[in-house]
């Protein structure tokens, strides 16, 4: 009995669905992040695209923006986290009821803050870094 050969068409994701699923912004096809969001290894970004060769930091200290994007996303969170807490227990006078909600938010937010900063510098805040719908077909 002879292998059975598929030729199935990679199909390109929006780039709202390639952001959210962390892929490269210029194939939409490889994930830039090595290990995953929440693992017992440390985040590792690829420095290079495995299927297209794009260089993700542009230049060295490319990412320090990111660590702003994530301080801005870190305190939209707290916000929220201290709104939330309000609502839910009508309660202004306890700091440490607010102080036990808020630092477990921002702990377990933080890989999320970590890797979504670099994808939204990368697809949304990096000049002349587009879709190049060439590079995402299979390699042969």
């Amino acid at each position: 009995m002879g292998t059975l050969e598929v030729n199935r068409e990679y199909k390109v994701p929006s780039q709202f669905t390639a952001a959210w699923q962390a892929k490269c912004p210029r194939c939409r096809r490889a994930d830039m992040f090595a290990t995953s969001m929440y693992g017992f290894k440390l985040q590792k970004m690829h420095e290079v695209c495995p299927h297209c060769s794009l260089r993700f930091e542009k230049e060295p200290g490319y990412f320090y923006v990111s660590m702003f994007l994530s301080y801005g996303m870190n305190v939209i969170e707290m916000i929220i986290a201290a709104v939330l807490t309000y609502l839910v227990t009508d309660n202004l006078e306890d700091p440490l009821l607010y102080i036990m909600v808020i630092f477990p938010v921002i702990f377990l937010l933080s890989p999320f803050n970590y890797r979504f900063s670099r994808v939204i510098l990368l697809y949304w805040l990096t000049p002349g870094l587009h879709y190049v719908p060439d590079t995402s077909k299979n390699k042969s």
